[in-house]
């Protein structure tokens, strides 16, 4: 199988040097082309039966790696169980408009935390409208910022239970079916904060202007660009809700550790050219195959490299960690959720325990005579794998 790391170590010295690329994206490089290999160490395993070796080497962690998101993702996913409710769970998706995509690859970390705010104001302003629900809600938001073909694609999925704490935290209030607040409301309040919040940015010279928006810095075009986008409207999408925790759990385990695109899409690389599997959304989620230069794939990939540090995964209201254990723990007992009695203890499993959990294959015990132990006999140091930036070898 053809992986983002075969692409990185054929063509990445190239790349590196025909473009400039920001330090973020040079370690997030780097990382991925080393990972599970000897420059990032391992350790040799031997079976205490029949003395069979086998050496693994480490993972790069890195966030945008597709090798390493699996195991990340089920830790985080069995944490999100503790703040599951008996409820219903709404599916929004809140998109910006394409005129908006320039500005946001130039500015991501100004952009992208504007969109959260926008969209967390909305829906918690919004449901505490009692013309809509009169309650203090909770959800979690996922940022997504590709679409099958790679291209830029910001928005951020919520999900949201169907009801709240009422404001004197004595009593849960059920949503109706559909969600409670309607699709055009949310539309045009998220419109409006949005484009609040990137005025006042403007206006604080907080945004950078690369080659095609230039010409933003002058005031009476950047404030017609403004006026256009008031205009248009705003995709906000809101599916049927979930139709338990499970089915919440099953859509969180797609969505939020998702990379641009996984190695299984990838199916040929041939001489300068990457050929994908993508589906085609406006033609009825149709797979089709998109072949592109090993340049163009690169550069559409390293487009969706978030800035060092930046929380694509966030929590708010009552599933916000300041509320978790006082009106999250009054909303378990007001939904009669059942109480976990070994709360984190599946966060703290290693990796081996959490693999035997999931797969059922115990990777200490020897695969080649199937009795014996592996026991570690020697650690492998790293070697000269040192990220562009850092002094030191990544720990």
């Amino acid at each position: 199988m053809i992986e983002i790391q075969d692409i990185f170590n054929q063509y990445g010295d190239e790349y590196r040097k025909n473009h400039k690329l920001p330090l973020h994206i040079l370690k997030t490089m780097i990382a991925i082309e080393s990972c599970r290999t000897a420059e990032l160490g391992g350790h040799v395993d031997e079976c205490n039966e029949c003395g069979h070796v086998r050496i693994s080497y480490n993972s790069c962690r890195d966030r945008h790696c597709p090798k390493c998101q699996t195991l990340a993702k089920e830790r985080w996913l069995e944490k999100r169980k503790e703040d599951l409710l008996p409820v219903g769970y709404f599916h929004i998706v809140f998109t910006i408009p394409q005129e908006l995509n320039y500005i946001t690859l130039t500015n991501q970390t100004e952009m992208y935390s504007i969109l959260f705010k926008a969209i967390s104001e909305t829906l918690l302003e919004l449901s505490r409208d009692k013309k809509y629900l009169g309650a203090e809600i909770g959800f979690m938001s996922i940022l997504h910022t590709f679409g099958q073909n790679l291209m830029n694609h910001p928005h951020i999925h919520c999900v949201v239970p169907s009801g709240g704490l009422t404001f004197d935290g004595t009593r849960w209030i059920n949503s109706k079916n559909d969600f409670f607040i309607p699709v055009k409301v949310l539309s045009r309040k998220f419109r409006g904060k949005f484009l609040f919040y990137l005025k006042k940015a403007y206006y604080s010279n907080a945004l950078k202007y690369s080659t095609g928006i230039e010409e933003l810095t002058e005031k009476h075009i950047f404030q017609s660009f403004i006026g256009k986008l008031y205009k248009k409207e705003w995709v906000v999408y809101c599916k049927p809700p979930f139709g338990s925790a499970e089915h919440v759990l099953e859509y969180l385990g797609r969505y939020s550790h998702r990379v641009a695109i996984s190695n299984h899409r990838i199916v040929n690389l041939e001489n300068g050219y990457v050929t994908f599997k993508w589906r085609d959304y406006k033609e009825h989620n149709k797979e089709k195959f998109m072949t592109l230069t090993v340049d163009e794939f690169m550069r559409r990939f390293f487009m969706h490299v978030l800035p060092r540090k930046f929380v694509k995964i966030r929590h708010y209201g009552i599933l916000s960690n300041r509320n978790r254990s006082t009106k999250l723990q009054k909303c378990k007992e007001l939904t009669d959720a059942v109480q976990s009695k070994s709360e984190n203890s599946d966060v703290k499993l290693s990796a081996a325990e959490l693999l035997l959990k999931l797969t059922g294959i115990d990777i200490n015990i020897c695969s080649c005579c199937g009795k014996g132990k592996m026991i570690t006999k020697e650690k492998l140091d790293r070697q000269n794998y040192s990220p562009p930036g850092e002094t030191n070898k990544i720990a």
